[in-house]
């Protein structure tokens, strides 16, 4: 399949290595910034551009990986030029209607992605979305030569698999964060000491629920520990409000099983 993409970012970046790995022509990248484009486009082995005018119109589909905020202004443009072409995103939060193409749709890859490290794309789900099942089993099949897990979403519940992302991969990161803070104030130990933690947390889901998984004071409500772990935020009031928030929502799903 030819394929243009839209953006040269994190998502991009990781995106169209694994389509150009899978047998697709990448044949342009575009992103307003010349030596972003370049560089993927160098890897990627096709054109670049950082204008939108000079955008090619020879794709079969056409990949808008940008920032949420300029998503819909960028397609605005380009449908000028390429209104009959099938034109998809890859967010996670927003509808399918924010494209102005008659063939629209949405091609997303629930992952979060860094440039500079590779993921294994067979692994990672793909959700798909367009206005014609025509045009949504070209998008199955797109999906299908790079991600061993395909599924039709609609944009209704697609803002919902987002918000479980945000709670299941930021939030939980952001918690990373804060564990990391507190060992290097007290004992400056590496964040390190986590990671097998980490690790067995992560490797029993494969296996059972996140409410079968839960350990820890706050789902056998052992007040003496959690009342003492509160009294060590004593100075950081902000900190004691997530515990006290997270306690008392751990312990909650705990009563109804």
């Amino acid at each position: 399949m030819k394929i243009v993409l839209i953006g040269a970012g994190n998502l991009a970046t990781n995106l169209g290595k694994a389509l150009f790995r899978a047998g697709h022509e990448i044949l342009q990248v575009y992103s307003r910034t010349e030596v972003s484009a370049k560089t993927l486009a160098t890897v990627l082995k096709c054109s670049y551009t950082d204008t939108l005018y000079k955008v090619v119109d020879g794709a079969d589909i056409y990949i808008v990986a940008l920032k949420d905020s300029v998503l819909s202004s960028v397609a605005d443009l380009l449908h000028e030029r390429l209104s009959g072409k099938l034109f998809v995103h890859t967010a996670g939060s927003l509808p399918m209607d924010v494209l102005p193409f008659i063939r629209r749709g949405v091609f997303y890859p629930m992952q979060t992605f860094s440039k500079n490290k590779e993921v294994d794309f067979s692994v990672i789900p793909c959700f798909v979305e367009a206005v014609t099942e025509a045009d949504s089993q070209v998008l199955k099949k797109l999906a299908l030569t790079i991600s061993d897990t395909v599924y039709e979403l609609d944009s209704e519940n697609r803002k919902y698999l987002h918000l479980s992302a945000v709670f299941c991969c930021n939030f939980a990161n952001h918690c990373f964060s804060l564990g990391a803070n507190l060992l290097k104030q007290h004992g400056n130990l590496p964040f390190s000491v986590m990671l097998p933690l980490i690790d067995e947390t992560a490797a029993k889901l494969y296996s059972m629920s996140p409410q079968e998984a839960q350990t820890g004071p706050a789902m056998r409500w052992d007040e003496n520990v959690m009342n003492k772990q509160i009294q060590l935020l004593a100075g950081a009031p902000d900190l004691q409000r997530l515990y006290e928030l997270f306690s008392k929502s751990i312990h909650e799903e705990a009563l109804k099983d």
